[in-house]
């Protein structure tokens, strides 16, 4: 069935009031954190993951009675999902939102000697390296994936474990080009074409993971030889650059709440799905699932937790299908575990792409800085 969704708009509404309430947030967090109790000892305990000292003596990992995420922006669960793993292990939580996954991950390195939070979720594939390479990570390989799950581990050594994954693509706005009577474009290609000039937005790379993630599609699929000279391209046919998916796609878009000018979006092959009137049989929106990126978003026990036992407990939790279950509806993605029923109107609006853009992991480690420099300069140069 079909149904009335205005998740994007509530989703941007919760990106503002999570950076303007940060400053205070962070002051509680540091309380609770002196106040949680904590504590790491080398006897023997019956739950928990073992780990080393700076001594090299292998210890008990910490517990206290408070336990901090760190999350990007999008992060949500609903009330009942998040007050159960209260109920079940005893452990109050408190939820700090720090922006989108790039800076959630500059945020995790500049605090790295002194952690604001126990345990991280939304590092995705595109900052993975960044995040194992800058050793903000404790390694844990207790939890038991879903049958299927192992696909999307990170090459990092057990120090980030997948929760969900999606497609970033392009999105179109059906009506604006109905109305226009233009073939909505289909390929990276097409995008190039002057019949498209000044109708697409992106995101920067340098401040958006949909951004990072569309800029590794292009390289991809050109070649670290060819990409530039495709941005290029973009360019001359008026590419519009906006500093993160809010913005374009609430902003810029003309598809969706914000009813912008330009009718092409960076966003996910999901965003159709919540784009869809009451009682429509179609979405007013389209993803081209021949440029689409992989994403997957991960969790981690961040080093220096004070609060070890109850990270690891938080990213089992995460992997159960109570979980689960909500991330398509509260977080528009698709969760690892392929045995959990997906909304009815995602097979019609939201597929995945049959041969999504593949950039693995550690050449994206190897050369984002980079890519990302050599963008600029290209871009906005």
């Amino acid at each position: 069935m079909t149904t009335t969704r205005m998740p994007h708009a509530a989703l941007a509404t919760m990106r503002t009031t999570a950076r303007a309430t940060l400053a205070t947030t962070l002051a509680v967090v540091a309380l609770a954190a002196c106040s949680s109790g904590s504590t790491k000892t080398t006897s023997t305990t019956s739950t928990g993951t073992t780990s080393s000292s700076s001594s090299g003596e292998t210890t008990e990992p910490t517990r206290a009675d408070t336990l901090t995420v760190l999350t990007h922006d999008s992060f949500a669960l609903s009330d009942k999902v998040k007050e159960q793993f209260e109920s079940d292990t005893g452990i109050k939580v408190v939820y700090v939102a720090q922006g989108d996954a790039g800076s959630l991950v500059n945020q995790l390195i500049l605090t790295k000697d002194a952690p604001l939070g126990d345990v991280v979720f939304g590092i995705d594939n595109t900052f993975a390296s960044r995040a194992a390479k800058a050793g903000v990570l404790e390694p844990y390989s207790d939890p038991a994936l879903p049958d299927g799950a192992e696909a999307f581990n990170a090459e990092d050594g057990h120090l980030l474990t997948p929760i969900d994954y999606g497609d970033v693509c392009v999105n179109a706005d059906k009506g604006w080009f109905e109305k226009k009577g233009l073939k909505i474009p289909a390929s990276l290609d097409d995008l190039a074409d002057p019949a498209y000039k000044d109708l697409l937005v992106v995101e920067n790379p340098a401040s958006s993971s949909p951004g990072l993630a569309f800029l590794a599609a292009t390289v991809g699929a050109k070649g670290q030889d060819g990409y530039l000279a495709y941005w290029e391209k973009l360019k001359a046919n008026g590419v519009k650059v906006a500093k993160g998916w809010t913005e374009a796609y609430t902003g810029d878009f003309s598809g969706s709440s914000g009813k912008g000018p330009r009718p092409l979006v960076v966003s996910y092959a999901t965003s159709p799905a919540f784009e869809v009137d009451k009682g429509a049989t179609a979405s007013r929106t389209v993803a081209l699932l021949d440029t689409c990126f992989r994403q997957v978003e991960y969790a981690g026990v961040l080093k220096g937790s004070l609060n070890e036992v109850g990270a690891q407990k938080f990213i089992d939790y995460l992997l159960t299908k109570g979980v689960q279950s909500e991330i398509p509806e509260q977080m528009y993605m698709y969760p690892v575990d392929k045995a959990v029923d997906l909304p009815a109107d995602w097979v019609k609006f939201a597929p995945l792409s049959d041969k999504p853009i593949n950039v693995d992991a550690t050449t994206i480690g190897d050369n984002r800085e980079a890519w990302i420099k050599a963008w600029t300069a290209t871009v906005l140069g």
